[in-house]
């Protein structure tokens, strides 16, 4: 601490390069080491690198309290929130640019793992940044002493001792996460690709914040006929609807809750924040949602299953275009979600294209099947199930003709689900449409491809690798944006930043042009596993990377521009 203090007093009025001076040194406090990783250029450069360690016998968390990865995912969450919240009441504007803030990124309504938190039967890590203070370029030693020696060590007791922590709420949260992650667990085994609980809150106050409806929200309550129950570690048994696999429908009139059951259902592969009203819906953790991209660019995806030879003569089990329609980007959407080895597909009519979801009677009466190349949805949907073993979720309010291929069917009705699976059938055959079934009696085969590391540059200048996350929408990776704004399931901008480095990494150590995507991904996975998100980042000890699932970086290497790749052979 003292020399701490007298390094910041002895630089004051300095240049701000004098900074310097404390780039990767350990200082000592009562209680932690204060470690400092990396010093900004300027004031108004990207904020300082710091972290906290403290030993477990001065923090004190007992070992139950991580005893699972679950636990420990939930504790290190927890941490990093209670940190975020003292570090807001500690730090204010001290000088020019980001002068005299400490923080976090702060965590949004999801349980998710981490790097600005480390934990073990060693030690407790929180990772930070500090804007040091400046006025103009020139370094305000007293305020820099007064917001590292006077301040934090308030914030560390605060929020790093367990004998201070709100232990209900941190319990509350640990056992929440164990829960949901035992839930999800359990779908596979019983046959379901989600679950609902009883009284859920599902609605969101709005389109830009996540948290629960305070008034007007209607609980959930669960159809007799889907109704399913779970022994849980923590609060025991828990009752509420279960979607099976195979083929569901979701129907019914305009906001009466469909898509907002949809919505709760993509955010179900992670665990939620106690009070979120969500905590308790799971999805299986593969789930991708499915929407039309108009735009985007696809590189060698054998679409061939909905979309055979184009005018042209163009093939389509290599297919690549710059700039995607809407069917042949949801038609590529799923072939990558498929060879990411997504097991449950999530669609909703609105976001869709409605030539790649169905063709009526009529229209195949008009339009001969000899020149029309798109097979559609519906004539696929149960093939991919039966062959493949990949269910659907579909919102589906103006077309009757996905109740023919319908295992399950939920009617929304003010709110309330019922299922409807009978009626449906009964409908189907009192009014039958007369239509056609077209593309064969299979899906086909889920091709590989190998990606080619020469495509992807992760530099910049004299930068190896440039990354940056804006918001979670764009990814900038080397000199080229990645859109992102259609990959519904991210929900961070700390897991932006991660999947640029994770394909950075991937280029790296796996991109041989031998192996394939589906590989690469599954030893990316199992490097996360062990050695968590500081194994794919260049920088040391990152503060602000968000795991991310196998699925969102498929789909963000499959939207790079530049990508190259090359198909895997068969046997």
């Amino acid at each position: 601490m003292r020399r701490l203090g007298d390094i910041l007093h002895r630089i004051s009025g300095r240049g701000f390069k004098a900074y310097q001076e404390l780039d990767r040194k350990q200082f000592e406090f009562r209680g932690f080491s204060l470690v400092v990783d990396h010093v900004q250029g300027d004031p108004f450069a990207s904020p300082s690198r710091f972290r906290v360690r403290l030993p477990q016998d001065v923090a004190a968390f007992p070992p139950d309290t991580y005893s699972n990865r679950w636990r420990q995912v939930a504790l290190r969450d927890f941490l990093i929130r209670a940190f975020a919240r003292e570090l807001w009441q500690a730090s204010q504007r001290r000088g020019s640019g980001k002068s005299g803030q400490m923080f976090v990124d702060l965590p949004g309504q999801e349980i998710l793992e981490r790097s600005a938190c480390q934990l073990n039967r060693d030690y407790v890590e929180l990772r930070f940044l500090v804007g040091l203070p400046a006025a103009g370029r020139r370094i305000l030693g007293n305020e820099a002493a007064e917001m590292l020696i006077g301040a934090l060590p308030g914030v560390v007791e605060a929020a790093l001792h367990y004998g201070n922590v709100d232990r209900q709420a941190m319990w509350a949260h640990l056992r929440t996460s164990e829960d949901a992650d035992s839930l999800r667990q359990q779908l596979q085994q019983r046959g379901l690709v989600a679950f609902v609980a009883e009284n859920s809150v599902l609605p969101r106050r709005s389109g830009v914040d996540d948290r629960p409806l305070k008034r007007g929200a209607v609980p959930f309550r669960s159809p007799e006929r889907l109704r399913a129950e779970f022994k849980l570690p923590n609060r025991g048994t828990v009752a509420g609807m279960g979607i099976p696999e195979g083929v569901t429908l979701i129907v019914g009139g305009g906001f009466h809750g469909k898509s907002t059951l949809l919505r709760a259902l993509e955010r179900g592969v992670y665990s939620h924040i106690p009070g979120d009203g969500r905590e308790m819906v799971v999805t299986e953790p593969s789930a991708v949602k499915i929407r039309a991209e108009d735009g985007r660019s696809v590189v060698g995806v054998d679409i061939s299953p909905f979309i055979g030879r184009l005018p042209g003569g163009q093939e389509t089990t290599w297919f690549t275009t710059e700039n995607a329609s809407g069917s042949t980007s949801q038609g590529a959407n799923i072939a990558e979600a498929l060879e990411a080895c997504s097991r449950l597909l999530l669609v909703d009519e609105d976001t869709s294209a409605t030539n790649f979801m169905i063709r009526d009677r009529r229209m195949q009466a008009l339009i001969e099947k000899r020149h029309e190349p798109i097979t559609p949805f519906v004539d696929q949907v149960q093939r991919l199930y039966r062959q493949h073993g990949v269910s659907t979720v579909l919102v589906m309010g103006g077309s009757g003709d996905y109740f023919d291929v319908a295992d399950t069917v939920i009617a929304m009705v003010e709110y309330a689900p019922q299922e409807v699976a009978e009626e449906a059938r009964t409908i189907a055959q009192t009014y039958p449409t007369g239509r056609a079934s077209e593309g064969g009696d299979r899906f086909g085969p889920i091709p590989d491809r190998i990606p080619l590391a020469e495509s992807l540059d992760p530099r910049k200048g004299r930068r190896e690798v440039n990354l940056k996350a804006r918001g979670t929408r764009t990814l900038v990776f080397g000199r080229e944006e990645i859109d992102l704004s259609h990959v519904e399931q991210i929900v961070e901008d700390g897991q932006v930043k991660a999947i640029g480095y994770a394909m950075a990494y991937a280029r790296q150590h796996y991109m041989d042009g031998r192996t394939a995507l589906r590989d690469i991904l599954q030893r990316i996975e199992q490097d996360l596993q062990g050695e968590g998100l500081d194994a794919v980042s260049p920088v040391p000890y990152p503060p602000d990377l968000v795991r991310f699932r196998a699925q969102d970086l498929a789909a963000a290497l499959n939207r790079l521009r530049s990508l190259g790749v090359k198909p895997a052979r068969v046997g």
